[in-house]
């Protein structure tokens, strides 16, 4: 691979006119197909082989008018204090804001709270509901505008008034942090490189790299039903690993350089050595996004696909781009060691020539693990163990207007509507009753109802709703306890264990459905997915890993610390939005349960990233090992040429992921707070502590392989071993030529 590398990075450089070309044409392509592509709505959420989504699909069978994807609104109504929503003048008022609430193009219907008997029992609190045509991302904003407008009327009169469901659902906004987040990253840039020049490219091709990404998924969000929150994650992993990548093939032409070599000959070496790291590390985090697949959520597959194809695209560029753009910079970057004029190169440092050149940091901390590596172990397991802590009592959930702050409208409305009706009012479960088969549907209908109104934990159980066959039904059913409550999860497994008694009896099936059953099975699908999605993954990982280091013990402890950083983070995650540690300083307005998708998606995305630093780092001491230094040294010598880069990743990764916690979507938030101290934890402890302490303990066995195993492996060559023969041959011939001549 190394020479196959070599050869395209000093193709790509020659060439440079004509790779720059392509990948122009490219991102105009992706531009105007993006800018050209129909709007997209909001992304369908569907959860297949569960109960609930069975419901779902069967509702929209047989009661096709129901519109289910439709938005809707309540509007709550409170009388002020000592007044009841039955008297003339607050009656008045709402009957005229529900007349109102009508006139929208958009609407298909409203309910009266005075004729639909939707007022709380001390008559103080009531709700009329919106239906829409269209789903909440999709609602004009004359339509949103008008249903503010009429809420705003009604407080006029006196009535406290509050609007909750999706109507008002806006798009997310990132915030201003995303750009300070590149802003670091460009000052971390042009420190590591002591060149504004050397700094831009990898900047110039991670933003090159996601505008194609990105404005590829937004030409096919409409045909492929892709959210928002696909291209948002797509950037924001693009940019990170973009960055990363060009960043060591940068980092390793510059090193070339400063080995005398010429400009085309540097930058195929350095795509035919760090380009070889890059491809690996590229292929680990599209296993690990791809993978996402085996839990058989269309959302989270369609998320992971995207973002894999994003860090290809990354790859790619790293591969091609890169070597181009350093033909057109020619002398502007400058070997390794030397900073540009205008950061202070060119400055004789005749004392430090003299005293000869001090060990960098990485050498000197390397020396320092070497020396105490069980001490340096004991205690980076001991903190990253600390901080797994609070994974403990990790709690699931999906988002409802229950997790929105509490200065929000939708907020106000769900704590009204659980003031008034109940804390399980917000969270009802449809209980759909499938008579068709049945000889009397009716009479099993009933059996149902009267079944669940003697079930605990029930306050109200609706008259059931027919479909126009007659033979399928809804029943509405009002828990006591709040939607994310163990009660009423009980409730749930409670009703649908009563509906195997139902079906023997009458041949009826009994499904639950309903956003609360929704969390309560997804939550399940994932907890069920976990083990077989990190077998997988980590499995894939495991055998490329041992082909790219040709050793068992260095893939299985990249693996364990992996794990080991993922428990750290997932503790973080739970510390912050679940306990609420330092919620202030990170935006959280409302602590709650974790997203439901939080775990398995980061420990997808975390794996990848994570094997991203231990290519890199190790790469560079099995290089080392190979050329005859003792395992100790080896270490040494491989910190001292890949730490300070890989810390700058690091750096670059954590300031990108950061960017994004100022988003007002708490999924994105949770996301990238989650990867940023993920790749903190991975970088800084495991990768930069624990791996080189496990390696000086291990000593030569570190490398160990079992013959057969060694012959059966095909050899991909990472550490260039190829490129080296070639030099070694070139050398042996130079000398023979110049014998010849003096002889």
């Amino acid at each position: 691979m190394a020479t196959f590398l070599y050869k395209l990075g000093r193709l790509a450089f020659r060439r440079r006119h004509f790779v720059a070309l392509i990948w122009v044409a490219l991102l105009t392509l992706a531009g105007v197909g993006a800018a050209s592509a129909p709007t997209a709505g909001t992304s369908s959420f569907s959860i297949p082989g569960t109960e609930a989504q069975k419901a779902f699909d069967l509702l929209e069978q047989r009661f096709p008018g129901m519109n289910a994807d439709g938005a809707t609104a309540r509007v709550v109504f409170q009388a002020p204090s000592g007044e009841k929503m039955a008297d003339a003048a607050n009656k008045a008022a709402v009957e005229k804001t529900v007349d109102e609430l009508g006139d929208g193009s958009e609407v298909t219907s409203v309910t009266d709270p005075f004729k639909a008997k939707s007022i709380s029992k001390d008559g103080t609190i009531a709700y009329a509901q919106v239906s829409y045509k269209v789903s909440g991302m999709e609602l004009k904003d004359a339509t949103k505008d008008a249903l503010k407008e009429a809420a705003q009327d009604a407080r006029g009169s006196g009535l406290t008034v509050e609007v909750g469901g999706d109507a008002l659902q806006a798009v997310p906004e990132t915030g201003s942090t995303e750009i300070i987040g590149i802003a670091v990253a460009a000052v971390v840039l042009v420190i590591t490189f002591g060149s504004l020049i050397a700094a831009g490219l990898p900047l110039l091709t991670a933003l090159v790299g996601v505008g194609i990404g990105v404005s590829t998924i937004a030409a096919l969000a409409n045909a492929l039903d892709l959210g928002t929150t696909t291209s948002t994650l797509a950037m924001m992993i693009g940019l990170a690993v973009g960055i990363d990548y060009a960043l060591f093939i940068v980092s390793r032409y510059r090193a070339e350089l400063a080995e005398g070599r010429e400009r085309e000959e540097a930058a195929g070496r350095a795509v035919g050595t760090a380009g070889s790291a890059v491809v690996f590390a590229g292929l680990t985090v599209v296993i690990a996004l791809v993978g996402l697949a085996v839990v058989n959520v269309p959302m989270l597959t369609k998320m992971g696909v995207a973002a894999a194809g994003t860090v290809a695209i990354a790859v790619l560029i790293a591969l091609t781009m890169i070597p181009a753009l350093l033909g057109y910079a020619g002398r502007k970057v400058q070997p390794a060691g030397r900073k540009s004029r205008l950061l202070g190169g060119g400055r004789k440092k005749a004392q430090q020539a003299a005293a000869g050149e001090r060990p960098n940091m990485g050498t000197r901390w390397a020396r320092f693990v070497v020396r105490r590596p069980l001490a340096v172990l004991l205690l980076g397991v001991i903190g990253l163990g600390a901080a797994a802590i609070p994974a403990a009592s990790l709690e699931l959930g999906l988002p409802d207007d229950g997790s929105q702050p509490t200065s929000t409208t939708q907020r106000r409305a769900y704590d009204l509507l659980s003031e008034g009706f109940g804390p399980g009012f917000n969270g009802p479960l449809m209980v759909v009753v499938d008579a068709k088969s049945s000889d009397a549907p009716k009479d099993a209908v009933t059996t149902v109802s009267n079944k669940v109104r003697d079930l605990d934990d029930v306050v109200s159980v609706t008259p059931a709703t027919y479909n126009k066959a007659g033979d399928t039904a809804m029943i509405n059913v009002i828990p006591d306890s709040k939607p994310s409550s163990t009660k009423t999860e009980d409730l749930v497994h409670a009703i649908r264990d009563s509906g195997g008694t139902v079906k023997s009896n009458t041949d009826a099936n009994v499904l639950v459905s309903g956003s609360t059953a929704m969390n309560i099975d997804f939550s399940q699908k994932l907890n069920d997915a976990l083990v077989p999605y990190l077998a997988l993954v980590v499995g894939l990982a495991f055998l490329l890993l041992i082909v790219v280091f040709r050793s068992i013990l260095v893939p299985l402890k990249a693996a364990l610390g992996f794990l080991i950083s993922v428990l750290a983070a997932l503790g973080a995650v739970v510390a912050v939005f679940q306990w609420g540690w330092l919620s202030g300083l990170m935006g959280v307005e409302e602590t709650g349960p974790i997203m439901s998708m939080m775990p398995i998606f980061m420990v997808g995305v975390v794996f990848g990233l994570a094997m991203d630093y231990e290519v890199f780092l190790v790469t560079r001491m099995r290089e080392a090992y190979v050329h005859g230094e003792r395992p100790g040294q080896a270490i040494v010598t491989g910190f001292r040429h890949s730490a300070r880069v890989v810390t700058a990743a690091a750096v670059i990764m954590i300031a990108v992921f950061s960017g994004f916690i100022g988003s007002s979507e708490s999924m994105i938030k949770m996301i990238g707070f989650g990867l940023a101290i993920a790749v903190f934890f991975d970088a800084f402890i495991v990768r930069m502590a624990i791996v080189p302490a496990v390696l000086a303990l291990l000593g030569k066995w570190a490398w160990w392989l079992p013959k057969w195993l060694d012959r059966a492996l095909p050899n991909v060559d990472v550490e260039g071993e190829a490129l080296r023969a070639q030099d070694a041959g070139a050398a042996k011939d130079g000398d023979e030529d110049r014998e010849l001549v003096r002889v």
